[in-house]
C-alpha cells in the first residue's frame, strides 16, 4: 500500500498531473485505494492559483467514476463488485447494508463523498441497491463538490500550514459536521 500511495505522490510533480489527477479521481470511486486528495493537495500547494481548477477536476473524474462504481454495482456486483468490496473488507456488513441503505442512501452517498469512509464502497452499493441514479448524481456532486472544494479553499487561503490538519483530520471534521446535522433533523422530528 505504501509503494501505491507514494506512485501516487510522484504523478503529483509529472508534467501532465492534471491528467494523473482526473485518473486518480476516476479510478478511486470505483476500486482505487488511494484518494485524489493525495495529488490534490500537492497540486494546489505547487500552484495556489490553480486550486478551483484542480478542483473542478477532482470533482468531475471523481463523479464520472462513481457512475462507473454505480454501473459496476448494478452490472456486475457478482463478478466486480463483491470482490472489491472484499478486499476493503466489506464482505460482511454488505448484507446489513443492503436491506438498510436505500432507507437512507442519501445520507449515506453525502457522507462517504465527504469523509474518510470509502466512497467506492458507497458508489458499488449504490448500483447493487438500485438507488435512484438521479439522486445518486446529485448527492454524489454535493459531497465530492463539499470536499475537493473545500480542501482546495483551505490550501488556497492558508497553504501549506494546513496541509497536516487536511490529512489527518478533515475527512472526521466533516462525519462530525453530518453526524450532528443528522441528529439536527432527527430531533425536530422528535420534538415536532
Amino acid at each position: 500500500m505504501r509503494r501505491l500511495y507514494d506512485w501516487t505522490i510522484r504523478l503529483a510533480d509529472h508534467p501532465q498531473a492534471i491528467w494523473a489527477l482526473a485518473l486518480v479521481a476516476f479510478i478511486e470511486s470505483s476500486f482505487f485505494p488511494i484518494p485524489p486528495d493525495a495529488l490534490l493537495i500537492p497540486m494546489i500547494i505547487a500552484a495556489p492559483q490553480k486550486a478551483w481548477k484542480y478542483a473542478f477536476v477532482a470533482l468531475f473524474f471523481s463523479v464520472l467514476g462513481g457512475l462507473f462504481g454505480y454501473a459496476i454495482g448494478a452490472l456486475a456486483f457478482e463478478q466486480i463488485g463483491k470482490p472489491i468490496l472484499a478486499s476493503l473488507g466489506k464482505t460482511d456488513a454488505m448484507e446489513s447494508f443492503a436491506q438498510a441503505f436505500n432507507e437512507v442512501g442519501i445520507i449515506t452517498v453525502l457522507t462517504a463523498g465527504v469523509t474518510p469512509i470509502p466512497y467506492k464502497v458507497i458508489t458499488i452499493m449504490s448500483g447493487a441497491t438500485a438507488m435512484s441514479l438521479p439522486i445518486f448524481i446529485a448527492t454524489s456532486i454535493v459531497a465530492r463538490s463539499i470536499r475537493f472544494f473545500l480542501v482546495a479553499a483551505l490550501l488556497k487561503y492558508f497553504g501549506p500550514a494546513i496541509r497536516e490538519f487536511i490529512e489527518k483530520y478533515l475527512g472526521w471534521v466533516f462525519l462530525a459536521g453530518i453526524v450532528v446535522l443528522i441528529g439536527g433533523f432527527a430531533m425536530v422530528r422528535y420534538l415536532g
